[in-house]
């Protein structure tokens, strides 16, 4: 919240990054930015994604700068925790004029 009170919207996604990551160090998270994860077909390799965050090893955040959530964004956020094995991810967006967060969560844990 304190980034998007601090800059508000409009910047680029890469900008919010940043700052969600001098955030992160400044309360003392450990995190790895831009996490690379192979994706597979029936074990076959078939691409890579990147997670814009994962915190603490356990938490997907998948930060967006668009006017609005939708669905396709949610999508992108399960399929992250599925491809990354996690449990529970966030979805940030600080592109529309109130933050708009989402909490997401890999069904095989449930």
């Amino acid at each position: 919240m304190k980034v998007h009170n601090v800059l508000g919207n409009g910047f680029q996604e890469k900008i919010y990054q940043k700052c969600f990551a001098i955030e992160l160090e400044r309360i003392g998270l450990s995190f790895a930015r831009e996490s690379k994860q192979k994706i597979f077909y029936e074990g076959i390799p078939v691409g890579a994604r990147r997670a814009d965050f994962i915190i603490e090893n356990d938490i997907v955040v998948e930060l967006k700068a668009t006017i609005n959530l939708e669905d396709v964004h949610l999508a992108q956020a399960k399929n992250y925790l599925v491809a990354f094995d996690k449990p529970i991810g966030l979805l940030i967006n600080f592109g529309a004029i109130r933050l708009q967060f989402k909490k997401v969560f890999n069904s095989k844990y449930c």
